[in-house]
């Protein structure tokens, strides 16, 4: 080494692949110039050197398009900067449908890229074939072309974003193996190495294949596996040209970019073969797994029928290179909630080159603020948990997720593999009552329930699907009579000590400095004033709440609420999601199903909307909460795990002679888009505020102390623009349309937002939609009703009829019932 091993360092980056190059890059490029990146081998010799290189900037999320869109300009910029080049090239992509469902799935893609502000025109099968002269197009139904999409050479890439770093101040040490984590009272404080010990302040954790095995070192979940990912490299073709545009064949699996006058071609095999099950070798650097013909067959016979020259040409390479794959094929990053600044960058699921400039500062800017500074909850490290971690899980789940890549992304879509897995006490007689599960944070959960003589499976479609009759029924029972969620899926946190209501109520945006059994709905803002979570809490004791939160938030709630109690609070936090039960009962003869178990006077007068009691319910004590996310007079019963069985037994037993029934998921989220509730990660993102979603009245401005994200809440309400943005509620004047989310909504024929979240309101007759939406003015009432809005539903404009305030039970009188 030129210089003497450096022995501590603000920064210190575990990995030199392009995106540990990228985190480091970006540091610099903020001002943060003690930064040492370690390579245990040479730069870009793990996963990155075979890449293929594909640029795509499209993602089914808004925040991921625009990381990735970024990550387009940085390359084009990049080698001007630095002297290097990186093989970046605009030459844009092509998407071809085989199926008419594919040319369906084509057209949403194309409205959704409208409304991300992503250039992309729908091509027939013969424009196809003229932006792609190679490739036969008699089995095609047409295509899409966006010609912001590109190729980059990976090393290149990798080698101009070091010396970026370098040039910002950065030290890339090559040749150095990290071998053990330092740690102190819950913090990272350096990285051990074959060459001695840093000490650090940061650790970030982008050591690709070998992430999972550096977080083990320190207790932190990295839960991603290794695949084999295959790709050919033709010799020179005839009519290959430099410029081609990349080619995607999803219906065949197969992708194709040109490569010096050749093809290179590679794909997603359904059946995906997972790789690395006992480990990484050492020096597993430069290095190739054998070649798999058998595997690659589907993929090469897909080929030929696209490329029919291909038949002739030769195969300069066969490249059997593994990547890291996680459990749903979204990277992995963020500070660990196990680890104080311990960051991860890794898991990027064959889109590391495309990913790696938007995802490399994303990263960057999450170190230096504290907090993400946009929308990353798709790829947050904590939406996963220890149990994801679980390598036989992992292994059999990350073989069906690969092969998904270009299978076809249904509505509803459920993954199959490793299941069941969390199962609530219930799921024995839900299953015998014919339920159709699906699986939220691993938790087995009931989407619907099969009549008999039905096929209990749903069949996807970009149609109605199989269960439509089945949830207008769950939803009508609700509606008029009373129906049991199970929704023991629900997250619940035990918040305690002396402390405990001081530091709630400024991590919390409404006041919950409330009465002993008062239940406040509230959001956890972060300091740009966006939503980190929305949740309930429930004081039930001076210095005890019952926080109830989304099945998929639990640790990173959990994370945020722990890191945002001031040092030296005598405040502790306990996740006692096992420990009880949930089982919402809902519906306007609630009151009587409930009222023929228990001896508690459940009037309006003594047990009004918003207040949480314990109450006897048959043999049971239960917290009875009067809350609904339905639109219903009901009550949620958070009952101790080992009542669940008799107190759901008791419920369905008195609750016949009221035509009580079981209702699922679909039947829940039909019902809440209807009455235009919120929910997180849809309508509330930390990119939106409680005014963007109308949720001013969850609000408190005044109380003591203030909360987080006030000054930038206050700022915003005097903001006179911040309002030119708001979640809305549509309603589709087709009553025969089906919309499912993603779909661009356009107001006076220009593209201004997308569905965030949709479903079919049996109650209003048609489906409903709630959409993030941005024009050049106020969104108020005036301009609701002088504005015309449509839905763009693959490539087809309905009309709609637009809300600021849902016209369901808008004064929520039924709620209060």
């Amino acid at each position: 080494m030129s210089k003497s091993f450096p022995q501590r360092a603000q920064y210190v980056i575990i990995g030199g692949g392009i995106v540990g190059c990228s985190v480091a890059y970006h540091l610099t490029k903020m001002g943060h110039t003690d930064v040492v990146l370690l390579e245990q081998g040479q730069l870009s010799c793990g996963t990155t050197w075979h890449a293929a290189g594909l640029v795509g900037q499209l993602r089914s999320q808004p925040a991921m398009t625009n990381l990735i869109r970024y990550s387009t300009q940085l390359y084009a910029d990049l080698e001007a900067e630095t002297g290097l080049a990186t093989g970046w090239m605009q030459c844009g992509s092509v998407t071809v449908a085989r199926t008419d469902d594919r040319m369906t799935m084509l057209m949403r893609t194309a409205a959704a890229a409208r409304a991300q502000g992503v250039e992309v025109d729908v091509l027939t099968p013969q424009e196809a074939g003229d932006k792609w002269p190679v490739m036969q197009t008699g089995d095609l139904k047409g295509g899409i072309w966006m010609p912001g999409d590109g190729k980059a050479n990976p090393t290149d890439l990798t080698q101009s974003l070091a010396r970026g770093a370098r040039n910002g101040g950065a030290r890339v040490i090559e040749g150095v193996k990290v071998t053990d984590i330092t740690t102190k009272d819950g913090a990272v404080t350096g990285v051990v190495t074959d060459h001695g010990t840093i000490e650090a302040q940061v650790v970030v954790n982008c050591a690709g294949q070998w992430a999972r095995e550096i977080g083990k070192m320190c207790g932190v979940n990295v839960p991603l596996h290794s695949a084999e990912h295959m790709y050919i490299v033709t010799e020179p073709m005839k009519g290959i040209k430099l410029d081609l545009p990349v080619l995607r064949d999803p219906d065949g699996y197969i992708y194709f970019k040109e490569e010096t006058g050749g093809l290179v071609m590679g794909g997603f095999e359904p059946e995906a073969k997972p790789w690395g099950m006992d480990g990484i070798p050492e020096k597993f650097q430069f290095s190739l797994l054998p070649d798999d013909w058998d595997q690659f067959e589907i993929l090469l016979n897909n080929a030929l029928i696209r490329v029919p020259d291909m038949e002739t040409a030769g195969v300069r390479k066969f490249y059997n290179g593994p990547e890291s794959f996680t459990p749903d094929n979204n990277y992995l990053l963020g500070e660990a909630p196990e680890l104080v600044n311990f960051f991860v960058g890794a898991g990027f699921n064959s889109m590391g080159i495309a990913s790696a400039g938007g995802a490399g500062r994303a990263l960057a800017e999450w170190i230096v603020e504290g907090e993400a500074t946009s929308d990353l909850f798709a790829v947050d490290i904590r939406r996963f948990a220890d149990f994801n971690n679980n390598p036989k899980w992992l292994h059999d789940r990350v073989k069906e997720t690969l092969g998904l890549h270009y299978a076809m992304p249904w509505p509803n879509r459920e993954l199959d593999t490793a299941r069941p897995f969390r199962r609530s006490p219930l799921y024995d007689r839900l299953a015998a009552k014919r339920s159709v599960f699906g699986s939220k944070m691993g938790w087995e959960r009931a989407n619907w329930f099969a009549p008999e003589g039905t096929k209990a499976d749903t069949e996807y479609s970009f149609g109605r699907q199989n269960w439509h009759a089945a949830v207008a029924e769950e939803h009508k029972a609700v509606r008029e009579g009373v129906a049991v969620f199970d929704q023991t899926s629900f997250a619940k946190l035990l918040v305690q000590g002396r402390d405990a209501c001081t530091e709630l109520n400024r991590i919390c945006a409404a006041n919950i400095d409330v009465p002993i059994g008062k239940t406040v709905y509230t959001g956890l803002l972060n300091k740009r004033g966006g939503f980190e979570s929305d949740l309930t809490v429930i004081r039930t004791k001076v210095d005890t709440f019952f926080i109830i939160t989304g099945s998929a938030q639990a640790v990173r709630d959990a994370d945020w609420i722990s890191r945002n109690f001031a040092r030296g609070a005598y405040v502790f936090m306990t996740d006692v999601t096992s420990a009880w039960s949930v089982l919402a009962l809902m519906g306007p003869k609630s009151r009587d199903v409930l009222g023929a178990l228990t001896k508690s006077d459940l009037s309006n007068d003594s047990f009004p909307f918003g207040i949480c009691k314990s109450i006897d319910l048959g043999y049971a004590t239960v917290m009875a909460n009067r809350m609904t996310y339905v639109g219903e007079l009901g009550w949620e019963l958070i009952v101790p795990t080992e009542f669940s069985v008799g107190v759901y037994d008791d419920l369905m037993r008195v609750g016949a002679d009221h035509g009580i029934r079981d209702a699922g998921y679909y039947a829940l989220d039909g019902l809440r888009i209807e009455k235009g509730y919120r929910a997180w990660s849809r309508e509330l993102t930390p990119d939106i505020t409680p005014l963007h979603a109308g949720l001013g009245f969850a609000v408190d401005f005044d109380k003591a102390g203030g909360f987080i994200g006030k000054d930038a809440l206050l700022a915003a309400k005097a903001d006179p623009d911040h309002l030119n943005r708001r979640i809305i509620q549509l309603v589709l004047n087709d009553a025969d349309a089906q919309i499912w989310g993603g779909e661009a909504v356009l107001c006076d024929g220009a593209e201004v937002g997308e569905v965030r979240s949709a479903g079919y309101g049996h109650t209003l007759g048609a489906a409903v939609a709630l959409c993030d939406v941005e024009v050049g003015r106020k969104i108020d009432q005036a301009f609701i009703e002088s504005h015309s809005f449509v839905i763009d539903l693959a490539g087809q404009h309905i009309k709609t009829t637009a809300y600021l305030r849902t016209p369901y039970d808008p004064k929520s009188e039924r709620v209060r019932a």
